[in-house]
């Protein structure tokens, strides 16, 4: 089965994010294909680079890219929910004259559109959040 997942809420506000992610790792466990996580609204949080949660609690930013960077899912923020909430990519921080980007590795920027196809080609698309 193929699955397309969204992600709406922050990391830290809601646990939905940790929840999305164990989903995911069970969902690969047995055969499953997850081809597109989408973050949208609050969900974009989950992006930034320099998050930086305690000791003693989960980096779901790091482990996002060790997901994307281990099984090649695909991590699209909403580029509009982005700007709106001030992620920068490279290009953008370049030509706003900032210093460094937002955006963790693994994650890039994309549109509606791009979700939209990912719901088409899915078998199933479950929201988190």
């Amino acid at each position: 089965m193929r699955f397309a997942i969204q992600i709406n809420a922050s990391p830290n506000h809601s646990n939905s994010g940790h929840s999305a992610c164990q989903f995911i790792n069970a969902a690969l466990a047995q055969g499953h294909e997850v081809s597109k996580v989408f973050f949208y609204q609050e969900g974009i949080y989950h992006a930034f680079k320099h998050n930086l949660p305690p000791d003693d609690e989960m980096n779901l930013t790091a482990r996002w890219s060790e997901l994307a960077g281990t099984h090649g899912i695909d991590l699209l923020v909403c580029i509009s929910a982005a700007q709106r909430r001030g992620l920068l990519t490279a290009g953008e921080a370049k030509r706003r004259k900032k210093q460094d980007d937002d955006l963790a590795a693994g994650f890039r920027i994309g549109g509606l559109g791009q979700w939209v196809e990912a719901m088409i080609e899915a078998d199933r698309v479950i929201v988190f959040g």
